[in-house]
Parts: C-alpha cells; structure tokens; sequence
C-alpha cells in the first residue's frame, strides 16, 4: 500500500514537475519612452522596441508619451505597426503637464489602450503642413464655410487653388481617424472635431467622453488598473494580466541617437554648409584630401537628413545661389554686387529651408545668424586676400619669366642656353649672344626663352 501511494506520488510530480517552472515565471512588459517631436528617429525607435516585444512574446508594450507633434509619414509608420502588432500596445500621456497633440492624438486612437495621467490634455490636430495661409485658428475657414452653405442647402461654390487643397488634406486627417476611432471603439464624433475644429481635451473630459480608457496618477496605478482589463488584438480577444508581470525599459541605441541628431533641421543645415565649405576648400587646393574628405561626408548625411525632412527646396536652392554669389564675389569682385545678393539668397534660403509649421521643425534663427556671419566674414576675408594679391608682384608661372633678366651661359647667334633664376633654360635671339652677357626674356614658347640682349647701358643699371 505505501508503495503504492509513493507511485501515485511520484507520477503526480512526474507530470506536475515541468509546468512547475512555466507557472512560476513572469511575463515580460516592456516600456519605452518618447519625449519630443515625432521624427523618422521616434519611429525607428518605436518599430525596434516593438520587434524586441513581439520576439518575447511579451503581454504588453507601454509608451509614456509627450508629443507636441510630428510628421505625418512618421506618425503613419508607428500606426501601421500598432494595428498588426500581435503585442497589445499601451499608450500613455505621462507626466503632468504633458501633451498630445496633433499626431500624439492619432497614436492614442490607434493603441489598444489609451491612457492618461490627470493635468494632461489631448487634441488639436488638425494637419498643419498645408497650402499657405491656412491657419487652423481663423475665424472661418473655407472648409467651415462649404459646412455653412451645405446646412443652408444651397450649392457651394467651386473648390479652387488653396481652399480644395486644404479640403482634401483635413478630410484626409478626419477619415483616417475616424477608422482608428471605430477600430477600437473610442469617439470618433469628437475625433473628427479634433481634426476640423482643433478640439482639446483634459484627462478627465476624455474619459467622460470615451476618448481614453483609463486616468492613472502614476505608472503603479496604471498596471494596477491594466490587470484584467479585455483588449481586441487581431481581431481576437486578450485579458491583460499585469500581477507577475516585469517590466523592462528599452532605451534608445546609438542609432537612434545618431539618426536624432542628424535629423534634427538646425544640424542638417550645419552639416550642408560644412558639406558645401569642405568641397570648396577641397576644389581651390586639389589634393588637400581633409577637406573633401569631411565636406562629403556632411554633405551626404545632410542629404540623407533632408530626405526625410519637410524641405522647401526652393529655399535650398536659393541657399546654394547665395553660396555660388559670395564665391563669385570672392573670385570675381564686383564691388559688394554679387556679395550683397549672395547673403539676401543666402538668408532667404535658410529660413525657407523647412517648409512646415510643425514645432520642432524649423530651423533656429541664431543658428542661421551665426552661419550667415561666419559666411560673410569668410568670403569678406577671401575677398580682401584677392584685392591684395592684385598689387603684388608675380613671382611664379609663366607670367613671371616674362621680363626676368637671363644671361647667357655660352656663346651664340641663334640658339643656345641660359641661365635664369639659377635655372639653364634652352633660349632663341636674333641678336647674338656672348658668354655672360644679359639678355631680356621676351616670350615663351614651350620650354624655349625667346630673349633679346640688354643694351649696355642697361647692363650698368
């Protein structure tokens, strides 16, 4: 019998043994934070941390968030990663204070839970990178005023120009997210008003009105308040279990620094000027190697930078006619004419460069004086050295040998050799030559000296 109850025993443990480990384990969570602009950085940052979630097979993804706004194309980028995402992804608004606006907004409706932390406040996007001279603040825009004639029933007028661009783009923004609003079954009334009118909303006012699903004051009670909760992930149903759960916090790798800091407008317009100066250090001493090397290695980051950047290439090409006047003015003096224009396209160009109204996103005015100075000084300073040169003597090149005193280093009538400084040179007269006597170079042709003796009145000079 006790043989027996051992066996019982021991076969209960056999079969309990290895799901003993896999009870006792936790689940990983991982957190990432994005504080600023959302740029192609915050977007590679976000989609490798997500990566790093899924290959866990991790209960959940929390993003603390504070955004002022983004770019479009990369807003987009993290949202279609959101929705296939097989890891449910938690956003939420943290610290107090904080914010999200404009494409903060949208990543809130696409996450599966969205959450915010009391004394923060969401909303206001309406797209602002637009045709000129909209402004989502004017009294009545002309999407406002077709809204007007369409509830007076009567025909609006033809979209033309600007107000059928802006048209487009806000219904763009409104059907967009509206379908991320219906996707996780939030308020898609008042998202449409956040897109047309520029609503926001505090913490509370958005769960009041189903815009998010949970105030937490801290991240504690935000875990606290996940457990349990039922979440639609790939369109089947998830219940978060956050008691045993570990969090790990992913941060930035040195390439997203690096692709931060080259992404950042003021330093992109730093590294094409130091691109464009290496290379026109690097044309006027060919074979100086550093210059050139530096200046395309700048040049080719700020390319990269500006491919991902919203750049008005107008004012990148009013930039380099700037550059290309002061370099002329350098070479070619025309008595501040080329420079003074240079430096107004110059100026002009740089603060056209980023064509957008997104914050973050423009290009430091101090950052632009500082460069448009140190332009100026330089081609003041290029050009200066030109003007002095032009009252010295020559004293290398062809141009120099012209008029140098030779004496002749044998005697002969047509062709023979001389000597000129300290150098023999093959040499053509009309006038025959005695060994030693003085000889004027007249010409040159190839490596021949055509002279012409010194009269010996001029020899006693």
């Amino acid at each position: 019998m006790t043989r027996l109850w051992l066996l019982t025993v021991s076969l209960m443990l056999s079969l309990l043994g290895p799901l003993t480990p896999a009870a006792a384990q936790s689940q990983q969570a991982y957190i990432i934070e994005i504080d600023g602009v959302i740029s192609p950085a915050t977007a590679d940052y976000f989609s490798r941390s997500l990566e790093q979630a899924i290959e866990a097979n991790a209960a959940f993804m929390l993003v603390r968030l504070d955004t002022p706004g983004g770019l479009d194309l990369s807003m987009r980028d993290m949202i279609k990663q959101i929705i296939s995402s097989p890891v449910p992804i938690v956003t939420y608004f943290t610290p107090g204070g904080a914010r999200a606006a404009s494409a903060g907004t949208y990543l809130l409706y696409a996450s599966h839970v969205a959450a915010m932390t009391p004394a923060t406040n969401l909303g206001a996007a309406t797209p602002v990178q637009m045709s000129p001279g909209f402004s989502p603040g004017e009294e009545k825009s002309p999407l406002e005023e077709a809204e007007k004639n369409n509830k007076e029933q009567a025909e609006p007028e033809p979209a033309k120009g600007d107000d059928a661009m802006t048209r487009k783009v806000v219904n763009d923004a409104v059907a967009y997210i509206k379908g991320l609003a219906e996707l996780r079954g939030r308020n898609a009334e008042w998202a449409e008003k956040a897109v047309r009118d520029a609503e926001s909303l505090t913490a509370e006012a958005a769960l009041e009105q189903n815009v998010i699903d949970i105030v937490a004051t801290n991240q504690r009670d935000l875990i606290q308040q996940l457990d349990g909760r039922k979440v639609n992930v790939l369109g089947s149903e998830t219940t978060l279990n956050t008691q045993s759960v570990t969090l790990n916090e992913l941060l930035p790798d040195w390439r997203n620094k690096l692709l931060e800091i080259i992404t950042n407008p003021n330093i992109a317009y730093i590294l094409m000027m130091i691109g464009v100066y290496g290379l026109i250090f690097e044309f006027a001493n060919p074979g100086s190697i550093v210059p050139g090397t530096i200046g395309s290695i700048c040049l080719l980051l700020a390319l990269f930078s500006f491919q991902i950047l919203p750049i008005n290439y107008a004012g990148l090409a009013l930039m380099l006619l700037g550059i290309a006047l002061m370099v002329a003015e350098a070479f070619q003096p025309s008595f501040g004419v080329l420079g003074l224009g240079g430096v107004a396209a110059f100026v002009a160009g740089s603060v056209m460069l980023i064509d957008t109204e997104l914050p973050g996103y423009g290009v430091n005015i101090g950052v632009i004086a500082g460069v448009t100075v140190s332009t100026v000084a330089f081609f003041l300073m290029a050009l200066g050295m030109v003007l002095r040169n032009r009252h010295h003597p020559i004293v290398s090149g062809q141009e120099e040998m012209i008029g140098s005193v030779c004496v002749a280093d044998e005697s002969f009538s047509e062709k023979g050799k001389v000597l000129v400084h300290s150098e023999r040179w093959a040499a053509r007269t009309r006038t025959p030559l005695q060994k030693g006597d003085k000889a004027i170079v007249k010409a040159l042709d190839g490596l021949t000296l055509e002279v012409e003796a010194m009269a010996k009145d001029e020899e006693a000079t």
